[in-house]
């Protein structure tokens, strides 16, 4: 069987097929995204033997514009990547809103850019015209490329990860970016409020934390201390854009976590997800929550 996955619309990277959300039985474990002119399909479980080489054939058939197919086994140790047509690149530049991105295949477990997040980058590139933003967790900065093509005054990225910093730097200068306004800070955002508050106040804060990383962030526990926090830092009436991508949690733990830490901050709207992005139960998938301060 084949699943029922849509075709690009443009060559910017975007989701085809979302099988993790249970919207097609029988592909919860494929997953499959468009970065011209490669298709990367990933698998959470060990497909059937020529079931690979059937979906490929038929793929190549649909979307002849597609020149590479690869494939990445998260059921495995490492979630190692191979290609199935053609050469699998180590690294490729591909657009989203007609900025630029660099991203990799094979190297690490993610490519650089989660395409669930491309609504919220968007209304990043909308909305940040003059403002002082900060990017919590900022991996490959895109919310920060986002920013500054809209126009920000600064933005200040942050995240532990300093080789994800290294590739932001560089989606910044693919997009001829003037670097003299971004800040990469690479700390641990939990002890590191105090010199974080010293670039502030914001009049924008993004704030996209993992749900677990060992001896670093534990979202149930963390989320209420960096609401705490970010009150300190925060412009009158500052936007927040409150992040959280844990299907275990929905929609109302976040909400609750604001509530009681936060409680003068006026909850606007959930931004919605990417069409291909269908979720069974909604509480499973990205969460972005817009918030503004007093």
């Amino acid at each position: 069987m084949i699943p029922d996955f849509r075709l690009p619309v443009s060559k910017e990277a975007q989701r085809l097929f979302h099988g993790r959300g249970h919207s097609e039985p029988g592909f919860e474990h494929i997953n499959i995204d468009w970065y011209a002119p490669l298709l990367l399909l990933t698998v959470y479980r060990e497909p059937a033997d020529g079931w690979i080489e059937q979906l490929s054939r038929w793929l190549i058939a649909t979307l002849p514009q597609a020149e590479v197919i690869g494939i990445q086994y998260r059921c495995r140790p490492m979630a190692p990547m191979e290609a199935v047509v053609g050469e699998l690149p180590s690294r490729l530049e591909v657009t989203e809103h007609g900025l630029r991105y660099e991203l990799s295949f094979g190297q690490f477990q993610n490519t650089g850019l989660f395409l669930d997040m491309a609504n919220g980058r968007r209304w990043v590139m909308e909305h940040s015209a003059g403002k002082r933003v900060l990017n919590l967790f900022a991996y490959t900065c895109g919310f920060s490329v986002a920013a500054v093509a809209g126009g920000a005054q600064r933005v200040v990225n942050v995240d532990m990860s300093r080789r994800a910093l290294a590739i932001g730097r560089e989606n910044h200068r693919l997009n001829g970016h003037d670097l003299g306004g971004v800040v990469f800070e690479g700390v641990d955002i939990f002890r590191s409020f105090g010199r974080l508050k010293k670039h502030g106040p914001y009049d924008l804060v993004i704030a996209d934390p993992p749900t677990f990383q060992k001896g670093s962030v534990d979202i149930r526990k963390d989320y209420p201390r960096l609401l705490r926090r970010l009150r300190e830092m925060l412009a009158p009436s500052a936007e927040l854009l409150l992040c959280l991508n844990a299907p275990e949690l929905g929609e109302a733990f976040l909400r609750q976590q604001v509530a009681d830490e936060c409680p003068e901050w006026r909850y606007i709207e959930r931004l919605p997800n990417p069409s291909a992005f269908i979720e069974v139960d909604e509480t499973a998938g990205l969460k972005v929550l817009r918030y503004q301060s007093e």
